[in-house]
């Protein structure tokens, strides 16, 4: 009877195991799906901050009749070494009308390094309506150790942006894209 109570625990014990791996390769799955379908969610809701990395041609049309402010934030991607500043923090603009600002980066290192800088937008909705004609965010961006650059963002607030967006805030994030040794 001990012998059968045994058995029965173990075939539970073994029935339990599977149970658990097989949650945890469902667990492992979805983990591994949420980010193309978030952005597929986001895609289809036009919520994502995400700003088209394919530059814009000047608008033809200005809004003189409204204004839309537009903010410049810069993070930096811990363990890079640089500084990385918008040159302004902020600007009024008239929806159509093309402006240009910088963002100013120094590599604080020994080593050559190349950042790439990833933008968001926020309000997500703003995303559609803010076109980059020049943007240093569509390619890497090579800087020699101890050096500094400026980096040119020309852009403009699309006049279909509606009327209840008054502010929007484009913030770059700035990566490590690659890091060279010093040759003398």
């Amino acid at each position: 009877m001990g012998e059968q109570k045994d058995d029965n625990i173990q075939q539970q014990s073994g029935r339990s195991a599977l149970k658990l791996a097989g949650m945890a390769v469902l667990m492992f799955g979805f983990a591994f799906a949420l980010v193309p379908l978030y952005d597929v969610f986001c895609d289809i809701t036009g919520i994502n901050g995400k700003t088209s990395d394919i530059a814009a041609q000047e608008s033809q049309q200005v809004d003189f009749s409204r204004e839309v402010t537009v903010e410049f934030v810069a993070y930096i991607n811990p363990g890079l070494g640089w500084d990385f500043t918008p040159e302004m923090k902020k600007i009024t603009v008239h929806p159509g009308e093309t402006h240009t600002i910088a963002y100013r980066a120094t590599n604080n290192t020994t080593m050559n390094s190349i950042g790439q800088a990833v933008p968001s937008v926020s309000p997500g909705l703003a995303a559609q309506y803010l076109n980059k004609i020049e943007c240093f965010c569509f390619n890497r961006q090579p800087l020699e150790a101890g050096k500094d650059a400026e980096l040119p963002l020309v852009f403009y607030v699309d006049p279909a942006i509606p009327d209840d967006i008054n502010t929007l805030t484009l913030a770059y994030t700035l990566f490590s894209a690659k890091t060279e040794p010093v040759t003398q």
